[in-house]
């Protein structure tokens, strides 16, 4: 299973993003989808999540201004993110509850992030 992020890019204070992750491989079940990011010198931490239903949480740093989506046919997530803010640089990542097989248990499974930098 790989999940392929992409999106990222450099952009300035107020403006807005679109970051997609894509999950390919032998997939028979994505359960949960989300976004972490990782700022220069701190943790990582989750930013949104979206069950297969459609039902979202997300960080209260964020709320009002991210919004996560997801395609199930086509195995995707989608973060918009609108009126960044410098706070937001960071790497963003992407992770999914895979379950491979009709048999097997879910594992979690990272995409290999995309930077996000919000400057003027």
């Amino acid at each position: 299973v790989q999940l392929q992020a992409s999106g990222g890019g450099l952009v300035q204070p107020g403006g807005s993003l679109t970051l997609s992750c894509a999950a390919s491989g032998s997939i028979f079940r994505i359960n949960a989808m989300g976004w972490y990011r990782q700022a220069p010198g701190k943790q990582r931490e989750l930013v949104a999540t979206i069950t297969p239903s459609g039902i979202t949480d997300s960080a209260d740093s964020v709320k009002g201004r991210f919004s996560i989506s997801r395609d199930n046919a086509k195995n995707t997530v989608y973060l918009q993110m609108n009126s960044l803010e410098p706070e937001d640089t960071a790497v963003y990542y992407c992770i999914a509850g895979v379950q491979m097989y009709i048999h097997s248990g879910s594992n979690f499974y990272w995409g290999q992030g995309t930077q996000v930098t919000v400057s003027s």
